[in-house]
């Protein structure tokens, strides 16, 4: 466990905002040295800015975490910088506007869906283990899921939820490989409930021209104020999780070798409801989309 953070070393990739901004926010608060990676170049600049005005001890590296190379890079130069990595918060992620079904997604929209949200954690593993494995210090690494996919399918968003489910299931096999092997590196999966005022509703804006859509959408994307507008037309008003909230449950659930970060009480219907359904063989349990 890592249960002192004050002099250590963490990495967060999607960190100039959203979630990644909140955690390098707290993680500093903890006394941590923190590099921020980020697709973004000015959002970088913009983050590491507000966040030195405390002369934090914070750096930032433009990183696509696709890239296995970008990712190296990245870990050379957190090497370079400070000499260490012990907290790895792989938490990069997108997600196209959903179509309504999957079979009106398009190949580059899972190619796109899957390189960021399962292949990136992949090459922050595959990059930062080794380091962290040989350094014999404490570490722990953190990948960002999402209760969508995560715990239960959201069918209205079925590519999405497809990679959140992965990135659990790869994480429950590195925290039994790390647990096997006696390291003193551990493994979380954060669960961050709730809507969230995150990039991710308009990650469209760093989609590759390569991954382009091929075709036309059905219906396109809401923006978070479009979306809470929309709610508030139908009669309901949207609450919105705080990140630095998300951000606390994140320090407790390190500090603590928790693997499942999601506080208690939130989505366990869900999760009976999804082991009722396989236990008795019945039909899948999903969520209900609001949209």
């Amino acid at each position: 466990m890592l249960e002192s953070m004050a002099g250590r070393v963490a990495v967060v990739t999607g960190g100039a905002s959203g979630i990644g901004l909140a955690l390098a926010e707290a993680f500093l608060g903890e006394g941590m040295k923190v590099v921020i990676a980020d697709i973004e170049a000015a959002a970088i600049e913009r983050a590491v800015a507000g966040l030195r005005k405390d002369e934090a001890d914070v750096d930032g590296v433009v990183t696509d975490v696709t890239d296995v190379a970008s990712v190296q890079a990245l870990a050379d130069k957190t090497m370079d910088r400070f000499g260490a990595v012990h907290l790895l918060c792989n938490n990069a992620g997108v997600g196209p506007p959903a179509e309504p079904h999957l079979w009106d997604n398009t190949p580059n929209d899972w190619r796109w869906t899957f390189s960021v949200n399962v292949l990136g954690v992949a090459h922050g593993i595959s990059v930062f283990l080794p380091l962290m494995l040989a350094s014999g210090e404490p570490g722990h690494v953190v990948n960002t899921s999402s209760p969508d996919g995560g715990i239960v399918a959201m069918a209205s968003a079925g590519v999405y939820a497809a990679s959140k489910a992965a990135v659990v299931t790869l994480t429950e096999c590195l925290h039994a490989q790390l647990e096997e092997l006696g390291a003193p590196v551990g493994a979380s999966v954060l669960l961050p409930a709730g809507l969230l005022r995150t990039g991710l509703w308009t990650a469209d804006r760093n989609r590759p021209a390569e991954l382009t859509r091929e075709r036309p959408r059905s219906r396109p994307g809401l923006s978070v104020d479009q979306f809470e507008q929309v709610m508030r037309q139908r009669g309901t008003e949207v609450r919105f999780q705080p990140l630095d909230e998300v951000a606390r449950w994140v320090v407790g659930g390190v500090k603590a070798g928790q693997f499942w970060i999601l506080p208690p009480g939130l989505y366990d219907d869900e999760v009976r409801g999804r082991a009722e359904a396989i236990i008795d063989r019945r039909r899948p349990y999903v969520h209900k989309a609001a949209i």
